[in-house]
């Protein structure tokens, strides 16, 4: 008679037969529940034992854990389908980790919950909400701020508030400004009423509330030599003779003809020349 073979169904890595018990197929494979959890199972962080083939695996950052065992560290209350955070290796519910490790915000002072965006400056924190400029009530959000009188400002507003304005072009100065007639001015705006050149750090000088470099004021006010037509600006220690209306240079005021320095000498005039007694006796 024929003899009914019947293929065998045996665990993959014990070789006991599979027949009328539970088994689990791994990779095509199948295995009895003790090779299988021995085998593959992980091991709970908590409790420490494998989690079985019939328990459910809850894992996070390549950690396991029982259902059970899936717990808040400080208050022990499940984590199971609620939000939580990790400090240290522990988890914990967000009421716990807030009460422990969150700050505390500087304006409302409420708990800045864990994952919640947030600012920081010098050790305090804010809601993004809060962290706002003190004259507009505007977010700052991730814009440059001024800090002052431990309130913080927006740059806008800072400078309307209490940046000193050019006397010129009435901007705000916040950096490098020049003060002239006890007024402010930048120091682009602080220019020469002639030639538009920038006076600062330059000699210059001042007619009717007006600045000027020297040089213009010079062409523009300063009286001219009778001998060269230059301006004699009587800056800088310049000596000038006078003589009826007329001004030389110390060095023009010479004889027309022979070029003799007439300076602290008697000198005779003929129309516009001046010359020396010498010179002078033919006329």
């Amino acid at each position: 008679p024929d003899t009914n073979m019947t293929e065998r169904f045996d665990c993959h890595y014990c070789k006991e037969s599979l027949f009328g018990k539970k088994y689990i197929l791994k990779e095509d494979s199948p295995y009895c529940v003790k090779c299988y959890e021995n085998l593959y199972s992980n091991t709970c962080e908590e409790c420490k034992k494998p989690i079985g083939a019939d328990c459910k695996d809850l894992s996070y950052k390549d950690r396991h854990w029982h259902e059970t065992c899936f717990h808040c560290f400080q208050c022990k209350n499940s984590l199971v389908d609620k939000p939580f955070a990790a400090k240290e290796e522990h988890l914990l519910c967000t009421d716990c980790y807030s009460n422990e490790y969150s700050s505390k915000c500087n304006e409302c002072k409420k708990t800045i919950m864990p994952g919640t965006r947030k600012m920081e400056y010098k050790g305090n924190s804010w809601h993004e909400t809060c962290f706002i400029c003190y004259r507009c009530q505007q977010p700052i959000g991730t814009k440059s701020f001024i800090p002052k009188d431990h309130q913080n400002f927006c740059v806008p507003c800072y400078e309307k508030q209490f940046a000193m304005q050019c006397v010129q072009c009435k901007k705000a100065i916040t950096t490098g400004g020049v003060t002239y007639r006890e007024q402010p001015w930048h120091k682009e705006c602080f220019v020469c009423t002639g030639c538009k050149k920038q006076l600062s750090g330059q000699r210059f000088t001042s007619r009717d509330e007006f600045a000027y470099c020297l040089s213009c004021f010079c062409n523009l006010y300063a009286k001219k030599c009778a001998g060269c037509t230059n301006p004699i600006s009587g800056l800088g220690g310049t000596k000038y003779i006078s003589f009826e209306e007329r001004q030389w240079h110390n060095d023009c005021f010479n004889c027309k003809k022979c070029s003799l320095s007439l300076v602290g000498r008697g000198f005779l005039t003929e129309r516009d020349d001046i010359l020396c007694p010498e010179c002078g006796k033919d006329i």
